[in-house]
């Protein structure tokens, strides 16, 4: 049986060290025990509760559970703070306590940096940069970004993979996963084997720097002639499937804005519509991340004058026909035709819908559909307090569920949902006041599956991600 291929050390970087972090059985081992550590104990106290008939304590169950994952950066953290933003994927006592874990972990050291630039640039890799700094910009779960700058002035952003991520990505979604199972026994309102493949999916594709540059490539296309949305452009020749370098966009936090006049805050929302739905709409993608992190506004002459739009590595790319089907269920729910909204469901991939789980999956459309059926300027939250807004809806459709479901969630629905919560979110922060009804319409006029097809397909081709479809929808 061959043995790993041995491990790069401070002192004999290789070129080629990047293919050394491949999914390996000894990384995955060593994770394995880390993460069992922490999740193993909550998962015997789930168990034996299940046994004996005991009520568990949820609450401090899911407060020793984040404790357990708070100590453990990685991956692991990354799907446990998405998973929080999904609803009824985790109880409501595990969802509170997980949006609360904080995804900045501690940076690696100069001496990690310059080892991985080696390994992907070559030992002279400095003098391919005026400047790099020893101190990163911004550390996650995944990686870190350090600011640099290239030998015309400009002014870069380096993103760089965690060592060993392959393996890490395995171990903890193989560990998530137990929970996942022992919740769909204990708690089965909602069937979420087909989420957790979304999941792990696209939590795998976040290690690949090379399809995040394609997708970056696309948003810059898709958003070529919006001037208020910005989006990185790579600097191909620094690059490579762990390292992304692109020009650093210069921007402050979103909601450094909430305190600005309703004008400004109305801008930036409306940025935000358009940078969400127009890719959706118009070559079926969306930005799955709802992160605020991830934006940031650029100014002109003291005014917000748009968004950065950055991080790329939580794209869904869908068949056309899915978006046919959100217009269809909106037309559905608008003109109260009960069989177009099935056909919708249907469309997605729901399968075997009684009339009560019709009846139940229309409380959450309704919610989410809600700010665009109505021709009028609003809240996105219309007069409900925003700590609350949504709680009523989840909560009756997660015991309506209880009782008639359970129903199993098509994995092409997960990041759509969880991507429009995220929008919402943003709209709340903001506090926008606008008519979304005719902001969805517009982006929606003249839609037609052929159309999407044809500048899908073009627009794939030219990003260099031509074939990558993703999604089962039926015809």
């Amino acid at each position: 049986m061959p043995s790993d291929p041995p491990r790069e050390t401070p002192d004999n970087p290789r070129p080629n060290a990047q293919d050394e972090e491949r999914n390996r059985f000894s990384g995955r081992a060593a994770r394995y025990a880390r993460v069992s550590a922490g999740v193993g104990g909550i998962a015997a106290k789930m168990i034996g509760s299940r046994a004996f008939g005991l009520e568990i304590d949820r609450s401090r169950n899911a407060a020793e559970l984040a404790r357990a994952l708070g100590g453990l950066k990685g991956p692991i953290m990354k799907v446990a703070q998405l998973l929080a933003t999904i609803p009824d994927v985790l109880p409501p006592e595990y969802s509170a306590e997980l949006a609360q874990l904080q995804s900045d972990a501690p940076p690696m050291g100069w001496a990690f940096v310059k080892r991985r630039m080696t390994a992907e640039l070559g030992a002279g890799w400095q003098k391919r940069f005026a400047k790099f700094e020893h101190q990163p910009a911004a550390a996650a779960s995944l990686g870190q970004v350090h600011r640099a700058w290239a030998h015309d002035g400009t002014k870069l952003a380096c993103k760089l993979q965690y060592p060993e991520m392959a393996s890490a990505v395995e171990a903890d979604l193989s560990q998530l996963g137990m929970i996942f199972a022992l919740h769909r026994r204990m708690d089965p309102a909602i069937d979420t084997r087909e989420m957790a493949e979304e999941i792990a999916a696209r939590v795998r594709e976040e290690l690949d720097y090379e399809r995040e540059a394609g997708h970056m490539a696309l948003y810059g296309a898709v958003l070529q002639d919006e001037k208020r949305i910005r989006v990185p452009q790579l600097y191909s020749e620094l690059s490579t499937r762990r390292l992304l370098t692109m020009n650093w966009l210069d921007g402050k936090r979103l909601l450094e804005f909430k305190e600005h006049s309703l004008e400004d805050r109305n801008f930036l929302a409306e940025a935000m519509f358009r940078a969400w739905w127009h890719p959706f709409s118009h070559v079926a993608v969306i930005h799955g991340d709802p992160h605020l992190g991830n934006y940031t506004v650029f100014e002109e002459e003291g005014r917000p004058a748009g968004i950065n739009l950055l991080d790329y590595g939580c794209v869904r790319i869908f068949p056309p026909r899915f978006v046919e089907g959100v217009i269809e269920l909106y037309r559905g729910l608008q003109n109260g035709d009960r069989e177009r909204i099935v056909a919708a469901y249907e469309t997605w991939g729901f399968r075997g819908l009684s009339n009560e789980l019709i009846d139940i999956l229309n409380i959450w459309a309704r919610f989410i559909y809600g700010p665009l059926l109505e021709d009028r300027v609003r809240a996105i939250a219309d007069g409900v307090p925003p700590a609350q807004y949504g709680r009523g809806e989840a909560f009756k459709v997660h015991q309506a569920l209880k009782e008639k479901g359970p129903v199993t969630v098509p994995r092409e629905f997960v990041f759509m949902d969880r991507a429009a919560i995220g929008l919402g979110g943003v709209f709340l922060h903001l506090r926008a006041e606008m008519n979304f009804y005719r902001l969805f319409n517009e982006e929606i006029e003249g839609f037609s599956v052929e159309e999407v097809t044809r500048r899908q397909e073009a627009a794939l081709l030219a990003a260099g991600l031509e074939g990558e479809t993703i999604g089962s929808i039926r015809p």
